[in-house]
Parts: structure tokens; sequence; C-alpha cells
């Protein structure tokens, strides 16, 4: 296991690296200046020139990606050319918000997502499991941003239920940070909910056919511990399979939802760097996601042989 732990974590430097190298390449590569938006519509072309010069943008692009690649290497990934902070600073301080979406998010997700798959294929062929899944297929075919504003009309303009926008800080007291998160959390937990569901009814379908589920009810034990103890157990792997690559698919949700609800996390930022072409951070932001989506990975695998004695690395 240790062997395979580092072995993996080896393994995630030349990923970050190629990661690293694509997006300088197609960030340089497609339309845009970032000397032109800072200098703004009424800019003249001198004044671009020289914001070129002074970031740099002059020099080859072979010379700018290993100047970039050697400040990374020494955990400095630049200063931020819409902001004027260093870029590390600014990702530090919007983590906040974006981690306790996304855990508030996944939360609701798999307290809600696990148990109603679980009682479609118990209850399969009725109108529970119908039901569940007419609403897996409406989870699939609303767009987040879509489900925001419509939750956002309902539950906070209608019924004043929660705040329309904005976020608090877990410093300012637990039940007004919960407060702006619960609306946010429903509208992005809605398309995994979905997702989940379905794979956790398949998975525990396909488990209830198995011949040793016949032989503990020939042993005379409950459908409630046969469902529990030797059902769900063994359709476990799948769907903590589906549940890492929910986690993984959460930051594209992110973007849109903070943008929606007016969060100041790294979803924003995302959208702000990308608009204002701000390359150091939006280079820096595409790494820590990297990192993430590689770290979610190493720790669904590890997770396998927790649930299945089987499984070794």
């Amino acid at each position: 296991m240790f062997g395979f732990l580092v072995q993996r974590l080896l393994a995630t430097i030349p990923v970050l690296g190629m990661v690293a190298v694509f997006v300088f390449l197609m960030l340089r590569l497609t339309p845009g200046d970032p000397a032109a938006v800072l200098a703004g519509d009424n800019g003249s072309p001198e004044q671009v020139a020289q914001i070129r010069e002074s970031l740099g943008l002059n020099e080859p692009l072979l010379v700018q990606l290993g100047i970039w690649m050697g400040n990374i290497l020494q955990g400095d990934f630049g200063q931020s050319y819409f902001f004027k902070k260093d870029v590390s600073e600014l990702i530090l301080l919007r983590v906040e918000p974006t981690l306790a979406l996304a855990t508030t998010t996944l939360i609701i997700t798999i307290l809600v997502a696990v148990p109603i798959g679980v009682l479609a294929a118990y209850k399969h062929g009725t109108w529970i499991d119908r039901a569940v899944m007419a609403f897996s297929v409406a989870g699939f075919s609303v767009p987040v941003f879509v489900l925001g504003y419509i939750l956002i009309y309902l539950f906070a303009m209608q019924v004043d239920l929660f705040p329309v926008q904005g976020y608090k800080s877990i410093a300012d007291g637990f039940w007004p940070f919960l407060h702006r998160l619960i609306l946010p959390s429903i509208t992005l937990s809605v398309i995994y909910i979905a997702l989940i569901a379905r794979i956790t009814r398949a998975s525990v379908l396909e488990v209830l056919g198995e011949d040793y589920i016949r032989t503990a009810y020939a042993k005379g034990l409950t459908p409630n511990t046969v469902l529990l103890k030797h059902a769900l157990r063994n359709a476990a792997v799948p769907i903590v399979t589906v549940i890492g690559i929910g986690i993984a698919l959460l930051i594209g949700g992110v973007v849109v939802t903070e943008s929606v609800y007016n969060i100041p996390g790294l979803g924003r930022l995302t959208v702000d760097a990308v608009l204002g072409r701000d390359y150091p951070t939006i280079q820096a932001i595409i790494i820590v996601f990297s990192f993430v989506y590689v770290v979610v990975n190493l720790l669904v695998d590890l997770t396998y042989s927790l649930l299945d004695p089987r499984i070794r690395y």
C-alpha cells in the first residue's frame, strides 16, 4: 500500500507538468491581449506596448515558459495582472468559500443520493422507483444556472427564506455561514444526486440478483439485513467511483454556481481572471484544480481496498 501511494504521488509530477505546459500554450495561442485589457478602451498603442514589455510578454514563448516553470518549482505562481497581488495569496483568500460550497454540496449529495438510490433498487418497479428515475432525468436536464435562478426566485425573492446572493465566512457565525450556503449547495448538488442515485440503483439491483443474496435470504436473514450488510457493501465500489468523479466535476459546477450566487471563491476568481486575460492567475488555478483532481482519484483508489478486501495494491 505504501509503495502504491508513493508511486501514485510521484506520478502526479509529470501529469501536473504536462497540464502546466498545455495551459500555458493554450492561453498564449488563444485570441486576446492582457496588455490591451489592462490599458483599457482609451489606452494608446504606446501604453499597450509598454505594459507588454513590463509583463515580459514580448519575450519568446519558450523563455516565458522557462521563467514561469522555474518560479513554480520555487513555489512562486507570480503576480496577478488584474488584482496586483501574489497569485498564491489570492488563491488562499478565495479557498474558503469554494471549499465550504464543495463540502456542503458533497454532504447533501451523499445523504440524499445513496438512500434514494438504494430505496429505488429495493422498491424496483414500484412508483417509488419510477419517481426516483424521473427525478434523475430532471436533475440532468436542468442546467445549473437555470436551477439557481429558479431557486433564487422561489426561496429568496418570493418566500424570503434565504438571501439572494453573497457569502459569510464561518468566522461571522455558523448560522449566517450555513444560511447563505444552503441554496447554492442545493443548486449544485441536484445534478450529482441524479447521477449518483442512478448508479447506486443500478449497482444495488445487480448485487441483489447474485446467488449469495439468495443464500442470505435462505438462511432466514431479514430483508433489511441482507440489503444493508450484504448488498450495499458489495455495491459500494462503483458508487465510490462515481462519487469521486462527481467531486472532480464539482470544479466546473462551482464556477457557474459562484457566479450565480456572487460567492467570492475560486470559481468567481477564475471567471474574473479569464475576462481580464490574467495569465498567472488562470494558470495557477488550473494547476490547483488538477492537483485536487489527482488527489481525489488517489483517495478513491485507496478506498477500494477498504470496501473490498480482495483489492490489494
